[in-house]
């Protein structure tokens, strides 16, 4: 039954949240008055300073984020120009390059081309040269035909100076002019 006195003073004497106690409400002022007084000398001025170098912090941060985007902006700037310097350099080259490949491409065909000539003056130098060694050969095989034939029409040998006359007179007669002409037209 201890407890049940205990409970009994405080119903009897009513809720002690309800009714007010002069003693309890100034100590309980007193405590808060000190506790305010603690705050505010102590711990406030820590939290100030704590939320001053927080918000300096930030600023900092801040302005440095700043300088940071300036910065890069400043090297995007450097390096778009490098990027258009780099790009006129490569046209350059390419335009270079293309000059040089159409000056080596028109050497080349002139070169292909005095090559191409020399070899067709070459032919035909071979081919008069061929046509030359021909009509010399014509002339000789004519002339030994010539002799042959005239010793069998006459049936003797002729001496050198008939067989001379004889062959001048029929190569008079061939047109070795018209041959070189027709040699040179196939």
């Amino acid at each position: 039954m201890p407890s049940a006195a205990v409970h009994m003073p405080l119903a009897a004497s009513g809720s002690f949240l309800i009714t007010p106690n002069v003693g309890l409400m100034i100590w309980t002022l007193v405590v808060f008055a000190i506790s305010l007084y603690i705050l505010t000398k102590a711990i406030f001025p820590r939290i100030g300073e704590a939320l001053d170098k927080r918000a300096h912090a930030i600023e900092e941060s801040i302005d440095a984020a700043e300088h940071t985007r300036q910065e890069a902006d400043r090297l995007l700037d450097e390096y778009r120009e490098r990027l258009q310097e780099a790009r006129q350099q490569a046209e350059e080259i390419l335009t270079r390059a293309h000059k040089a490949a159409e000056g080596y491409e028109r050497r080349t065909r002139e070169e292909a081309e005095a090559k191409h000539q020399e070899a067709l003056e070459k032919t035909r130098r071979d081919i008069e040269a061929e046509t030359r060694r021909a009509i010399a050969e014509i002339r000789r095989e004519v002339a030994e035909l010539t002799v042959q034939a005239t010793e069998k029409l006459t049936r003797k040998t002729l001496n050198d100076e008939d067989q001379r006359r004889l062959i001048e007179e029929a190569l008079e007669e061939l047109d070795f002019d018209a041959l070189s002409v027709a040699g040179e037209g196939h």
